[in-house]
C-alpha cells in the first residue's frame, strides 16, 4: 500500500534559460507562452510558461520514464494532473505546491486502487481503498497514510464496522451479514512474538483479536449473549 512520494523524483529547476528551448518568449527574454524545453538532467518540458516559470498546463517527462501531465504554478504541479511514477503505478487528482493534496485516485502496481483525500502525498481524511488480490475494499477514515477513525471492511456478503488506529481494528465493533444477523464484539491488541527474518531478532507485534459479545437477528433485535 506503499505510495512512491515524488519528491525523490524532482523536477529542475532553474533561470529562464536552463537548457534549451524553443518557443515564445516576453520582451524580457523570459521564456513566455508556449515552448519546448531539454533540461541539462536529461528531462523534457512541453506545455505554457509565464515569466520563465512554468504555469498552466504542461507535460513533463523525466529521464527515469516518470511523467507528469497537467497544470503548474510557479514551477510547481499545482491543481489538476496525472503522475505516472517508474514503476508503473499512477495518481490522477488534484495537487498542491507539488505535492498531493486534495482527492484523487492512486493505482497501485498490484492492481489496489485508492479514492479519497490526500495532504501532503499521504492519505489522509476520507478515501476509499480496494483490494485486488481479496476483492475487499475499506471505506473510512485516513490520517497520515493509515487507516484511522471509523471505517468498514467490505468483503462481499458481510463487513466490519469498527474503529481504526495505525491500520489496526480497536475497541468495540461489528461483523454485518447480509443475511440480517449482527455479531458484536470488541477488538483487543495481544502481543505476539516474532522473528524478523534479515536480523533473527525477536521482537514483539500487536495482533488484533476479536472477542465475540452478542449476536443480533433482524428487526426484532433478538439478543443471544456469548460468552468469551
Amino acid at each position: 500500500m506503499s505510495d512512491i512520494d515524488d519528491d525523490e523524483i524532482g523536477e529542475e529547476e532553474g533561470g529562464p534559460n536552463l537548457g534549451e528551448y524553443e518557443g515564445e518568449r516576453n520582451e524580457k527574454n523570459e521564456r513566455h507562452g508556449q515552448g519546448k524545453a531539454r533540461l541539462p538532467n536529461g528531462d523534457t518540458y512541453e506545455g505554457l510558461y509565464q515569466y520563465g516559470k512554468r504555469q498552466g498546463k504542461g507535460l513533463y517527462k523525466f529521464k527515469n520514464g516518470a511523467r507528469y501531465d497537467g497544470e503548474y504554478g510557479e514551477n510547481k504541479k499545482q491543481g489538476q494532473g496525472t503522475f505516472i511514477y517508474p514503476d508503473g503505478s499512477k495518481y490522477e487528482g488534484a495537487w498542491i505546491d507539488d505535492q498531493r493534496n486534495g482527492f484523487g485516485i492512486y493505482y497501485y502496481i498490484n492492481g489496489d486502487r485508492y479514492e479519497g483525500e490526500w495532504q501532503n502525498h499521504l492519505r489522509q481524511g476520507r478515501g476509499t481503498y480496494f483490494y485486488s488480490q481479496t476483492g475487499t475494499k475499506y471505506v473510512g477514515m485516513w490520517q497520515n497514510g493509515r487507516r484511522n477513525g471509523t471505517g468498514e471492511v467490505i468483503f462481499g456478503k458481510f463487513k466490519l464496522r469498527c474503529h481504526w488506529k495505525d491500520d489496526l481494528p480497536v475497541g468495540q465493533g461489528k461483523y454485518i451479514f447480509d443475511i440480517g444477523c449482527e455479531q458484536h464484539g470488541e477488538y483487543l491488541q495481544k502481543e505476539k512474538p516474532v522473528v524478523e527474518e534479515e536480523t533473527k531478532k525477536e521482537d514483539k507485534k500487536k495482533i488484533p483479536t476479536f472477542m465475540q459479545g452478542r449476536v443480533i437477528f433482524g428487526q426484532t433485535r433478538v439478543v443471544v449473549s456469548s460468552s468469551r
